[in-house]
């Protein structure tokens, strides 16, 4: 018999806590967003000192944040999946303890490979978890409320990638690039007790997971997966390898998106004609009838792509452009993180009674602002680096907390309740495929223009008018893409109601 204390489900949980238990249920998985986001951005302090203890170069480095991306990627089509299957708290337990594995395997490597496995583990955990918090404020808060809880959701996510270069810079310094891996650890520990209290075992909806449900689309995952590893590896090759390779491997990405079209069509309609049999399809390709959530899924892709790729970008553009040390890397991030905390929490609430599309394209502004800026540092006055590059990192974080709470809200407000689940998952998994290609983007066009000024990255000259250039055009490149985006998110504005008859 099944007793109050040991009944999870959602009803049970409600009934246990009352009206604060939407809260606990959301600091609970911003807890495990947490550790997944640190996870993902905090790497990118060690790089520099994790290619010298490796001897890699500047294209084999960036897989350690590619590789995850890929991975987190991917992952993210199959949570409708699992959370229908297994549940929240089983698919988000289990997320959380491979997390914590990939994290301590990392950290005990000696091979360069094991570390790339050991990322790639945290990413596939990484990814699943992403779009839960989404789908648990749009179904578990009321529209007038869902601003708020996604402003405080996401200004505590933020503290992690805040606080985490600031920590994984002294302990780089310290210690060596092996502990970042361990910053996880207590995160995912939390994350774990307090999912075995308030995390139901019930699926999105409220009804009990059902493990004979529908299979996983796994053709289209394939799909996915390959095709996501020509993309970036057609990025990578169109600098450091040859033509034809690279022109290979990009049109075996468009092969794997024209079939993966086909395929998920193919599948929603046998679904739609025996729903007691089949599969789901992974992707639901009649989500993009709704304009809002195609044009923020556009927003979605090309911000993941300027938002990735800074977060790479930035600390070997300190470190290996201006000559300064981990530790100062985080340091000068720490105030533009605390920034983009409570802008996140100030817009959160006026996103419950503002149009999406002005925030966005505030946001927008912003962040395209902050890129271009980057141009008016000069190592050559020593004295205006660090206030400069304090000043302008604010600048874009008061961009992104104008975007984060309001485009997945506004993007998804359209769509059925039945459907948020999918939307959720679609619209990460963009973002997250923008962000995987910015990464390996701005690896691209860094060695380039590198290339273009005669120097390379890991020889001498720190500090020089050339290879400063070359971050600095690197920057441009970032700050066009964001205002290419301004397009799609002037048309994230809500349809006119029609007129009376």
């Amino acid at each position: 018999m099944t007793t109050p204390s040991s009944d999870h489900s959602l009803p049970a949980l409600r009934e246990r806590y009352g009206e604060r238990y939407r809260w606990l249920l959301l600091l609970s998985v911003m807890v495990g967003t947490m550790a997944a986001i640190m996870s993902s951005t905090v790497i990118n302090v060690a790089i520099p000192d994790m290619s010298r203890h490796f001897t890699l170069g500047q294209e084999r480095a960036q897989w350690v944040t590619s590789g995850f991306m890929a991975a987190m990627t991917v992952s993210m089509l199959t949570t409708p999946w699992l959370l229908a299957r297994y549940g929240y708290r089983r698919t988000y337990v289990g997320c959380m303890w491979l997390l914590m594995v990939g994290g301590v395997a990392g950290g005990f490597a000696n091979d360069y490979p094991l570390v790339l496995a050991a990322r790639v583990a945290e990413g596939l955990a990484a990814g699943v978890v992403q779009p839960i918090p989404a789908i648990i404020i749009l179904r578990a808060f009321q529209p007038h409320e869902q601003g708020r809880a996604s402003g405080i959701f996401g200004m505590g996510v933020v503290l992690a990638p805040a606080l985490g270069p600031s920590i994984g810079g002294l302990l780089v310094d310290g210690f060596g690039w092996r502990s970042i891996f361990f910053m996880v650890v207590p995160f995912c520990l939390t994350s774990l007790w307090l999912a075995y209290r308030f995390v139901p075992t019930t699926s999105p909806g409220g009804g009990a997971a059902n493990p004979q449900g529908a299979g996983l689309d796994w053709r289209g995952l394939a799909l996915a997966a390959v095709g996501t590893l020509c993309l970036l590896n057609g990025l990578v090759e169109l600098h450091g390898g040859t033509a034809a390779t690279a022109a290979l491997l990009l049109g075996g990405a468009a092969l794997m998106l024209v079939t993966f079209i086909w395929l998920e069509r193919r599948t929603l309609k046998a679904r739609r004609r025996r729903p007691d049999e089949g599969v789901d399809p992974l992707m639901n390709l009649s989500l993009f009838k709704d304009r809002r959530f195609a044009m923020g899924s556009i927003v979605a892709f090309i911000y993941g792509i300027a938002l990735f790729g800074s977060t790479y970008l930035l600390p070997v553009y300190m470190q290996s452009g201006l000559g300064l040390s981990a530790s100062h890397v985080g340091t000068i991030l720490l105030p533009a993180g605390l920034v983009l905390a409570v802008a996140i929490a100030v817009v959160g609430r006026l996103a419950d009674r503002h149009p999406t599309h002005q925030l966005v394209s505030i946001g927008l502004v912003l962040l395209s602002a902050s890129f271009g800026l980057m141009v008016t540092i000069d190592p050559g006055r020593p004295m205006w680096v660090i206030p400069l590059l304090v000043t302008w990192a604010i600048v874009g974080r008061i961009g992104l907390g104008f975007i984060l709470p309001s485009l997945n809200i506004g993007a998804m407000r359209g769509l059925e309740r039945v459907d948020i689940a999918q939307g959720a998952s679609v619209i990460n998994f963009l973002r997250m495929l923008g962000g995987a290609a910015g990464v390996s983007l701005c690896g691209i066009v860094l060695e380039w223009r590198l290339a273009a000024h005669g120097v390379q990255l890991t020889a001498g000259g720190v500090g020089t008018p050339a290879r400063v250039a070359a971050f600095e055009e690197t920057f441009l490149m970032l700050a066009a893409i964001c205002a290419l985006a301004l397009t799609a998110a002037l048309k994230l504005r809500a349809a006119a109601p029609p007129p009376p008859q």
